[in-house]
């Protein structure tokens, strides 16, 4: 780590001022409670782009508080500039590997041009009185295509309420001069050199930041807040003058919806996809700045519903969906289980896969698309009728795997043809017993336990095996609702924290409960997962297991554009999680495609989205679906009889005329 001490430029006498308040309260700044900064970082670090390979700036990156966190997204290089030398000293003291400290305004810095594809300004614009000489350096140093994000303390609810901007002294609170910049003139101001607007968010305070009021004996300020924007963030991205602007094609916008960011984070925003990529999301005062659509045919209003991440099913194998539960006793490990069932259950499961298996694996993709699945990992081979076009959800395509050690075959072989940085799936450990105890060890003698290896299941893993998958840097899927109906357990809770990443899968309904929603709340009730942990196990944990480059388990500007919609009850998605289940899913997108859509939600589409959705009766709600449904449920039922096809274990039919109020 490397730190230039020297001052680029004098600064103004403000700066020099701001300088020496900042150098007096730099070594007690980060142990001061700051509801601001907690709320910008939990909303911020759901926005950021990929920062692996980018050249990246903290500009005013002070103690050091965002570097650490983007050291650890692997940068090209990582720079921070300050003019605050105790800042600096602080944030050096983080051993931020692999990060160089300067000292300098951020309207005049010594890079050369060009130099960054990302920079980060942290609550910055507070304290310039002029930011045109700071947007022309940042444009000066920013590369052509480069993310900038802005963040700071709201200037319309500052003014409105009088908040001011204090840190401590050693013993005495010292306030620093700020000025309140209009959030329009911001933008207008880098519109003028070339910069574009993708995202604007205006998020409030939340629970967590009300802890922070309360513990201060300050929940006067925090109720006085309630309902207002206490900070802003803004991406912007900058493009050549002669850029001009994204092809539009299949551009759909969506509008009235409150936003999930994570789980405790939403705030209402108009979305625009365009082609399968989300492109803007704006806050209402920035909604007329997405792309006009040609025509309303291209807008979709979805007030009153809570605007969703299309979740990631860690774990499926699709061609099970249309079968029964099997099992006649509770077993030791899965291979007794697999064994007996071909036993007792030969005549089920002939029968079942007499169903041609291009339409059971459809129904598999039915089934998680029904409960607002839009990613799916498929523990099986990769059938040409999963790389269709129009198969219902998206399914993982790179990936290496073995089932078990059991019925794996070569294991060794198939970790090492396994494509570079891809997950390696394997089952392993699932039973109580000891031999499948010892499959841990077994899979790490052989060689292929390690940061690509993901676990399936590891119900009979032992603290020390749990070590010894830390120390490797392996992940875990896990299917409670299988562990629990083959071997009367699940998995700890203490174990699950053990582990550094694990997500929630299905399983198939041969022994799952039912779909991923099922599974979630099962895993929250039988195995205590907090909601908000339970939230990520089926967003951005699986997303980084499985390696998925395209922002698939988030809204983000330039991700995909995989999105559900639930009703808005008012609670965040953690919250909305605990009771959720596939009758809440009303809509569904994938890659800006309307993949399903409730009675009520078809109503709000344009009659150009409707096209070839056909409806479908699941345990007696309708759901209208891209799927040829009338023709998969006859081929079904020409094998298992008419009215006994069961999806994941509940009843499907085709509804009469007269049960739709829509005939596409």
């Amino acid at each position: 780590m490397s730190q230039t001490a020297q001052s680029i430029k004098a600064g103004s006498a403000k700066d020099l001022r701001d300088n020496c308040l900042f150098d007096a309260c730099a070594q007690s700044y980060d142990s001061q409670p700051n509801p601001l900064l907690m709320l910008e970082r939990r909303y911020l670090a759901t926005m950021l782009p990929e920062i692996s390979g980018r050249d990246v700036l903290d500009s005013g990156c002070g103690s050091g508080r965002w570097l650490s966190y983007l050291a650890n997204k692997e940068p090209n290089t990582l720079r921070g500039i300050d003019l605050s030398s105790a800042m600096l000293q602080t944030a050096s003291q983080k051993s931020i590997p692999d990060v160089e400290l300067f000292q300098c305004p951020c309207d005049a810095t010594p890079f050369e041009e060009h130099s960054f594809d990302l920079i980060l300004s942290s609550f910055v614009l507070s304290y310039i009185e002029d930011i045109c000489d700071l947007a022309v350096e940042t444009n000066r140093i920013a590369r052509n295509g480069c993310d900038l994000f802005v963040s700071d303390m709201h200037p319309e609810t500052q003014g409105l309420l009088g908040w001011r901007r204090t840190f401590r002294d050693g013993r005495s609170g010292v306030e620093a001069k700020t000025v309140r910049h209009d959030l329009r003139e911001i933008v207008k101001i880098f519109n003028s050199l070339g910069w574009k607007l993708c995202a604007a968010i205006e998020p409030e305070f939340g629970a967590a930041e009300r802890e922070v009021f309360t513990d201060a004996g300050r929940l006067d300020r925090f109720r006085e807040a309630e309902g207002r924007s206490a900070v802003y963030l803004l991406h912007l991205r900058k493009y050549q003058e002669t850029h001009k602007g994204v092809e539009r094609k299949n551009q759909t916008i969506v509008r009235g919806v409150r936003c999930v960011f994570g789980p405790q984070e939403t705030a209402h925003a108009t979305i625009e996809i365009n082609g399968d990529r989300i492109t803007h999301i704006l806050s209402d005062r920035f909604s007329e700045l997405a792309s006009a659509p040609r025509s309303q045919e291209q807008e979709i209003d979805l007030s009153g519903y809570l605007l969703m991440p299309g979740l990631i099913n860690a774990h499926d194998h699709l061609e099970f969906a249309l079968f029964p539960r099997l099992a006649s006793t509770r077993y030791q490990n899965s291979t007794a289980w697999a064994r007996d069932i071909h036993n007792c259950f030969a005549d089920v499961i002939a029968m079942h896969r007499s169903v041609p298996k291009d339409v059971r694996l459809w129904w598999g993709g039915l089934r998680n698309l029904l409960c607002g699945v839009t990613t799916v990992c498929h523990h099986n081979p990769l059938e040409p009728e999963l790389q269709r076009q129009d198969f219902p959800v998206r399914v993982v395509q790179k990936f290496g795997w073995g089932h078990s050690l059991t019925f794996g075959g070569d294991l060794r072989h198939a970790h090492s043809t396994t494509p570079k940085g891809s997950a390696f799936i394997v089952h392993a450990c699932e039973g109580i017993d000891d031999e499948a105890r010892s499959e841990i060890w077994e899979l790490d003698r052989f060689g292929i336990l390690d940061a690509n290896t993901v676990i399936v299941h590891g119900l009979a893993i032992s603290q020390e095996g749990a070590a010894l998958m830390r120390k490797r840097g392996a992940s875990l899927f896990v299917c409670p609702s299988s562990n629990h109906f083959l071997f009367g357990k699940v998995p700890d809770i203490e174990f699950l924290k053990s582990i550094d990443r694990v997500a929630i899968g299905s399983d198939s309904p041969l022994t799952a409960v039912g779909d991923l929603l099922d599974e979630v709340r099962f895993a929250m009730h039988h195995c205590g997962i907090p909601s908000s942990v339970a939230y990520g196990m089926v967003t951005d944990v699986p997303a980084a297991i499985l390696r998925l480059r395209d922002a698939e388990g988030s809204i983000k500007v330039s991700g995909r554009g995989d999105l559900i919609a639930v009703g808005d009850t008012n609670c965040d998605a953690a919250g909305r999680l605990k009771v959720l289940s596939s009758a809440d899913v009303e809509f569904v997108m994938i890659g800006g495609r309307v993949q399903l859509a409730s009675e009520t939600v078809l109503e709000r589409l344009p009659e150009t989205m409707k096209g070839e959705l056909e409806p479908l009766s699941v345990d007696g709600t309708i759901r209208w679906l891209r799927a040829p449904v009338q023709k998969l449920l006859k081929r079904s039922e020409d094998v298992l009889g008419a009215g006994r096809v069961q999806l994941g274990g509940k009843s499907i039919r085709i509804p009469a005329r007269t049960e739709v109020h829509h005939v596409c």
